[in-house]
């Protein structure tokens, strides 16, 4: 249980582009750049620019801009996940906390039509998270 809410924040924050990768549960060695989805189901910093690039139609102006902060979260979130001196649920907040400074640096880049795009991937993402639970209608 620790490991796989452990893994799905961290999967969250890597996935910026939206629920493309979800967390699995695995062991195996570090993820490798250019490898596809690597280390428990995360994208590389490379993978997710190249994925936001075309979800957004980043510039080459704003893809320069925006690297730094993908590849900075992925060592952050890397770091968080391996601290086992950290609580589960300290652990998990710091990703979230995380998660959300990286959005806000994203969007800071972003033009308002790429913010409008950004955050309905973001919803998106969430609900693929929870199980693609909407809240139920309610009855009269």
């Amino acid at each position: 249980m620790r490991n796989t809410i452990c893994t799905l924040a961290l999967a969250g924050l890597l996935t910026v582009g939206g629920g493309a990768a979800i967390a699995q549960e695995n062991t195996a060695a570090p993820p490798q750049q250019g490898q596809g989805y690597g280390h428990h189901g995360m994208m590389s910093p490379d993978e997710q620019l190249n994925h936001l690039t075309k979800a957004l139609n980043l510039s080459s102006d704003q893809q320069a801009q925006i690297k730094p902060i993908l590849e900075n979260a992925h060592q952050q979130a890397m770091q968080i996940h391996q601290d086992q001196s950290l609580a589960q649920q300290d652990r998990f907040t710091k990703m979230q906390a995380l998660h959300q400074d990286t959005n806000t640096k994203i969007e800071a880049v972003l033009n308002d039509t790429q913010k409008q795009k950004f955050e309905e991937m973001q919803a998106k993402r969430q609900e693929h998270i929870r199980g693609g639970q909407a809240p139920a209608p309610q009855q009269q």
